[in-house]
């Protein structure tokens, strides 16, 4: 069957932050460009980011961007390819103003300049105390930022194909990315989107785990299709456990309640971080406070009739305070807690919140995938940018504010890459391979032909279940061999699902299924990745090796669909300009 085709200069899947500032350099180029997504623009996961974009403007005291370096390398315990951090965090006063320029809302300071929060692991002075480097509009910074960013879209005529989800990477014979396939649910037709150059800016895959702050459309599109491309993934071990997510419902509070002056209790009343971080206390580096808060329900103090959550206290800031720089935290609480933070505290628990590996990319966004033992080769034509491309920018630990740093400037960063292999590639696309949608056509042929298969919802929930039991907060060796046994266990279920329903007008059984292949995937990948990083790192906590090892894991995890073959590549400590900040104990 011959698929139709959709020829554009730039094919850009997922229209969260990284996608429409991407997509917003390379239109108003002139370039014509496609934007796919899965809901509407403004909808994207990135309208869930609370508390601010991290960059040194200095609007709220001295700072600078060697700091915001130093914070973020020591943030990633040492696995964040410098050279890309310190881009990123030069980068980034440049991008933020770019931002206001745009028409973000930002909030501001009595002389009219952009107000800063102070945020967690953020620093002056390289650790020497706190400071303020948040750039937030209330606690909304994440939903400003996807209609300043769409309107510029729209002004500059990108082409947006709302309800539309991407299903395999097209690659012509020498490895080059051509495109992708994409299905519209409004009728279920498949189509191919041809282009010179293509982006992934698909968000991560959060629902790996039960418990997640996570949209439900956060399935890890795009890392799943890279994988099933042949393409490594990087660093899945990864994930990030946000400290403060709703307990029972898994809803983001944003560590800018703590940026304001709120703190976390036990059952006891007692502040206990100043036990694990004595100087930062409270705005400790998130995988520090999120075993801090395990460790404190392990052993007894936890709040509650089950003893099961800790307490996050900000009803004496007062509810003037609150109602101006929280409103929406306020909101979610009484929504999703039956509590109103004005007066008194709500209940909190580590939730899955953020991946920090995914598909490899330099600083210019290029998908890299090694050949032989040459680790830095551009697949070419395709890029990666925000939370599914792993420029490693965050290693082993993401800092708070920079994942809506990363993504814009990563996006611009990539779009500017693009423009400069789409001008070299000339007014001609490639000629397409004859079997360009085949991998597609057959994988939705045999979601409609099966009969008896798996049902998608056990296979989801046991695939969650197992990564949340098997691969949390901490990780012992014992639960992580038989997590690779189950996960592993999973792949007949997902390569023989069914679905009752066959038709192909907004058909959401056959989405969800499609949705859960990539799932997989990830939850694989991670899995796999996790068991075999034998050390204490960041986000990875071992019960069985509690250190961190330099000599024999200061390397970047890459994991390969065919074989579940695990390769390692050196950690780049080379930054650009500057010195290199040398790995070293890790305390707040």
């Amino acid at each position: 069957m011959t698929l139709p085709v959709r020829k554009f200069d730039a094919v850009i899947v997922g229209a969260g932050g990284a996608g429409l500032r991407a997509a917003y350099e390379l239109s108003k180029a002139g370039l014509k460009v496609a934007c796919l997504s899965k809901v509407f623009p403004t909808r994207s996961h990135t309208v869930a980011a609370q508390g601010g974009v991290g960059a040194a403007l200095g609007n709220m005291g001295e700072d600078h961007w060697h700091w915001h370096m130093y914070d973020t390398v020591k943030g990633s315990d040492w696995l964040g390819d410098q050279d890309a951090i310190e881009f990123m965090c030069r980068m980034a006063p440049e991008v933020v103003i770019e931002l206001e320029h745009f028409g973000m809302p930002f909030d501001r300071n009595d002389n009219g300049t952009i107000y800063q929060r102070p945020f967690g692991g953020h620093t002056a002075n390289f650790g020497e105390k706190p400071v303020q480097r948040s750039s937030c509009a209330a606690d909304r910074t994440g939903h400003a930022m996807l209609h300043a960013l769409y309107q510029r879209n729209v002004h500059s005529k990108t082409q947006f194909f709302v309800e539309w989800m991407a299903l395999d990477i097209i690659r012509a014979p020498d490895g080059r990315v051509l495109g992708v396939t994409a299905l519209e649910m409004e009728t279920g037709d498949i189509v191919i989107f041809q282009g010179k150059a293509t982006l992934f800016a698909t968000g991560g895959g959060g629902r790996i785990f039960a418990s997640s702050t996570n949209a439900f459309i956060n399935m890890g599109d795009g890392v799943g299709m890279t994988a099933r491309a042949g393409i490594p993934l990087e660093d899945m071990e990864f994930w990030q456990f946000h400290p403060t997510g709703v307990a029972g419902a898994g809803v983001l509070i944003t560590e800018g309640v703590r940026g304001e002056g709120g703190y976390l209790l036990n059952k006891n009343g007692e502040r206990f971080m100043e036990r694990y971080a004595p100087t930062m206390k409270d705005l400790a580096s998130r995988d520090v406070v999120s075993r801090a808060m395990a460790t404190e329900i392990k052993e007894g103090r936890g709040c509650g009739p089950h003893g099961d959550y800790i307490l996050l206290k900000l009803d004496h800031l007062g509810a003037d305070v609150i109602n101006k720089r929280l409103p929406g935290i306020r909101e979610s609480a009484i929504k999703f807690a039956n509590i109103d933070p004005v007066k008194e505290p709500i209940p909190v628990v580590p939730t899955c919140h953020y991946q920090m590996g995914g598909i490899p990319t330099n600083y210019h966004g290029e998908v890299i995938a090694p050949k032989g033992s040459d680790m830095s080769v551009v697949v070419p034509g395709f890029y990666a940018a925000g939370e599914c491309g792993c420029a490693s920018i965050h290693g082993a630990n993401r800092l708070g504010t920079n994942s809506l740093t990363d993504l814009l400037v990563m996006g611009k960063s990539s779009a500017l890459s693009m423009l400069d292999f789409i001008k070299a590639e000339g007014p001609k696309h490639a000629e397409l391979p004859k079997d360009a949608g085949d991998m597609s056509l057959t994988r939705v042929a045999a979601l409609d032909g099966k009969k008896g298969g798996a049902s998608v919802d056990k296979t989801r929930s046991e695939i969650q279940r197992t990564m949340q039991a098997h691969c949390g907060v901490f990780r012992f060796p014992d639960m992580l061999v038989q997590g690779v046994e189950k996960i592993k266990a999973c792949a007949d279920s997902v390569a023989n699902l069914e679905i009752g329903d066959k038709s192909k007008v907004f058909n959401t059984a056959r989405i969800e299924a499609l949705e859960l292949q990539n799932l997989y995937e990830v939850a694989r990948a991670t899995m796999i990745s996790a068991e075999a990083r034998k050390e204490t790192r960041g986000a990875h906590d071992r019960a069985d090796h509690h250190q961190r090892d330099d000599v024999n894991w200061l390397k970047h995890t890459l994991w390969y669909k065919e074989g579940d073959r695990l390769e390692y590549k050196a950690v780049n400590l080379k930054p650009l300009s500057v010195e290199t900040i040398p790995p070293k104990a890790r305390v707040y």
